[in-house]
Parts: structure tokens; sequence; C-alpha cells
């Protein structure tokens, strides 16, 4: 896998063990509440685990904003997306443009479909989806595509 440009500030950057600066986002409750309907932080063992599975199952990128990592993205070979962006870097509409880019990895993967799941309760990425080209709710906590 190569780096990907998605704009003039944002950059997809192939997975590699940097827990040093991913640790910090899933040591944030409020993200491990958006992500994973957690009520505890992860610890280094369960962020390592997190990143194996991910990184043997997908396309596993560090997302980098302005110079500074700040996130994860994993597409899946079944068009499922996960993405998290650190609480302070949030609201930038980061989220939109990576998720656009990942809309071309997919094309490129010739993935049919992309889909999200959304927990209820996380109104910040439901409008993140919505606001997506082509992204619709099918469900309660669903998000789907067509490419």
């Amino acid at each position: 896998m190569e780096r990907r440009i998605v704009d003039g500030e944002i950059t997809l950057v192939p997975y590699y063990p940097n827990y040093k600066a991913s640790l910090p986002w899933y040591q944030d409750a409020d993200v491990c509440k958006q992500v994973d309907n957690r009520n505890s932080v992860y610890d280094l063992k369960l962020l390592k685990a997190m990143y194996r599975y991910l990184n043997a199952r997908g396309s596993l990128f560090y997302i980098k904003y302005r110079g500074r990592l700040c996130g994860d993205v994993c597409l899946h070979p079944d068009g499922e997306i996960n993405i998290v962006v650190a609480k302070s870097f949030q609201n930038k509409h980061i989220g939109r443009r990576v998720i656009g880019e990942i809309q071309k990895l997919a094309r490129e993967q010739h993935i049919p479909k992309l889909h999200a799941e959304i927990y209820s309760f996380n109104a910040q990425s439901q409008r993140m989806f919505e606001r997506v080209a082509g992204f619709h709710k099918a469900g309660d906590e669903l998000y789907k595509m067509e490419l």
C-alpha cells in the first residue's frame, strides 16, 4: 500500500505500529464511546490487538492532517469502513474528506458497495456520513452506498 494524498491538508499513511501517537486517541472516553460503545478506554494491549485485527483484514491507514497523525481509517474487502478521528481534530471535515478518498480506493479495489455502522447516539458521525455524497441511512445504525 502507498500513501494517498486526500488534499493539501490530509494524507492517508499506510499503517505501521505507532502506539505513541495512536494510544491517546483511544484513551479518550468519549471517542471510545462513539466508536465502540465502550465505557472504558483502550490500554496498549487492546490497541495492539485491534490494529493487528484491522491490518490483517483490510486496508488500514493513519490519517495525517497538516503533518500530524490524528486518526485511522480501515476499508474492509466487504466494503465496511471504520474511521476514528481524535477529538481535538473533529469538526474540521477531516472524516468527510477521508471517506471521499476511501470511496476512490474502494473503486480501485472493485468493491461495489460501502457501509458503516454508526451507533444511534453518535449524531456527529451520522451527520458526517449523511453529508458524504452517495451514502444513505439504511437502518438505525447502518449507512450504505453503492459505487
